[in-house]
């Protein structure tokens, strides 16, 4: 058997004894796959987010395609993505908690996903507000536009200059509610003070991540590596106790 280093060793046995698992991703998450997060952008790109509404959106386009769509589309989900979907699979991960927009955790298959910010499947139209579901439609090459009325779809964390989205945040209180352990996998934080509070006192705490962040504290593991390759050796660890 190939042995695994410590801290996967101790994520695993914390994985096994926990009855339910939650797990909260960021940006990091994300990075294997190439995109570019919003703190990442240059002010330029920033404004013209929080500007849209009130421009032309089919010129937002080609900056939603470099900033997110192709790392979507042409990279796909890492593997910490697909990882965490097969530990769904196996009962292991019972919710992913995510200001990510990205999708790649519905594209890597995980099911039961809080996009606490939305997300590029979840797109509301700039003209009857009607909501238009499904990621498939940004891969056009075109601004995406409504079936009902014509008009241009935003994602919801651009359309709503980014808000919450209250049915996914209140998913997120109520998983949090019940787990036993919460991984946090590349997250520095932000709007965990929105479910936070809901974690039960007793519950443990694992984070995955390079840098150090407002978690450190109150982590128990803190596993100071990139996110794929920390998976990548946890599902070898998994086939190897089969």
């Amino acid at each position: 058997m190939k042995m695994k280093g410590d801290e996967i060793e101790k994520l695993y046995a914390a994985m096994e004894r926990s009855g339910r698992t939650v797990v909260i991703t960021g940006a990091g998450i994300s990075i294997a796959a190439g995109g570019v997060t919003y703190s990442g952008m240059h002010s330029p790109s920033r404004s013209g987010v929080g500007s849209v509404r009130s421009g032309d959106p089919s010129q937002m386009y080609p900056f939603f395609y470099n900033s997110f769509l192709k790392s979507m589309f042409e990279h796909g989900p890492t593997n910490a993505h697909r990882a965490l979907a097969r530990l769904e699979q196996m009962g292991k991960v019972h919710g992913i908690i995510t200001t990510n927009v990205d999708c790649m955790h519905t594209m890597a298959g995980s099911k039961n996903v809080a996009e606490i910010q939305g997300s590029f499947q979840i797109n509301v139209c700039t003209g009857c507000a009607s909501v238009t579901r499904g990621y498939d439609i940004w891969s056009g090459g075109v601004m995406p536009t409504c079936p009902k009325c014509g008009k241009y779809l935003l994602p919801y964390n651009i359309y709503s200059h980014a808000g919450l989205l209250d049915s996914d945040l209140r998913k997120a209180q109520g998983w949090i509610s019940g787990a036993d352990l919460v991984i946090i996998i590349g997250a520095t934080g932000c709007y965990t003070h929105m479910y936070w509070g809901y974690k039960k006192r007793d519950a443990e705490i694992v984070q995955i991540n390079p840098s150090r962040t407002y978690f450190d504290g109150v982590a128990s593991l803190n596993i100071r590596r990139e996110s794929d390759p920390v998976f990548c050796e946890l599902m070898e660890l998994y086939e190897e106790k089969i």
